[in-house]
């Protein structure tokens, strides 16, 4: 069975430079996976058209891109058709099962709190990065972008990232931890 990721292509530092030879990368690798990448097609075709020719992806055209320093009201209102927005909206849809962007963190933040539907009793997403270690993986939650936290919050992003190790890793049994860099009052 096929899980279909939805890519922006335009988001990180080196934008479709990085992120088109990774999605081939990540089809390569991973065999059940696909990929609905979007970009601004001049930035993309013809230099990566070539790359992008693989029978597990398709390719999305977005005429706006969120710049990285771009205020995140600017960008959820004023940017419907940027590719963080595309991807997000591939999501609500039913046509990717997540959506993956290395842009602008505030405005990802602020499109995935206000546009994504989210679980029961989750109020807002997490930023996650998966740590290698032996036996799997360490999936790291929030990683700082939360400066006010409250221990609901702290439990819900529990809640999913053992819900992550469960499903990733094939952990029926995660062990969930809290690492706090601020202060406790």
């Amino acid at each position: 069975m096929e899980t279909i990721i939805a890519l922006d292509l335009m988001g990180g530092d080196m934008g479709a430079a990085a992120t088109v030879p990774g999605a081939v990368a990540a089809l390569d690798q991973f065999a059940s996976l696909g990929l609905v990448v979007v970009g601004r097609r001049a930035d993309i075709y013809p230099e990566y058209a070539a790359l992008l020719d693989h029978p597990r992806l398709r390719f999305h055209d977005a005429s706006e891109v969120v710049d990285m320093h771009e205020a995140p009201t600017v960008a959820l209102k004023a940017k419907p058709n940027s590719s963080m927005r595309r991807v997000i909206d591939l999501v609500n849809d039913g046509s990717a099962a997540a959506c993956v962007s290395a842009g602008n963190t505030g405005a990802l933040t602020a499109m995935g709190t206000l546009l994504i539907k989210r679980l029961p009793g989750i109020e807002r997403p997490a930023i996650v990065r998966a740590l290698p270690r032996v036996g799997g993986h360490v999936h790291m939650l929030d990683l700082g972008a939360s400066n006010d936290a409250s221990p609901k919050r702290l439990f819900q992003f529990g809640i999913m990232g053992a819900m992550l190790s469960q499903y990733f890793d094939d952990n029926s049994h995660p062990t969930v931890g809290l690492l706090n860099i601020g202060t406790e009052e």
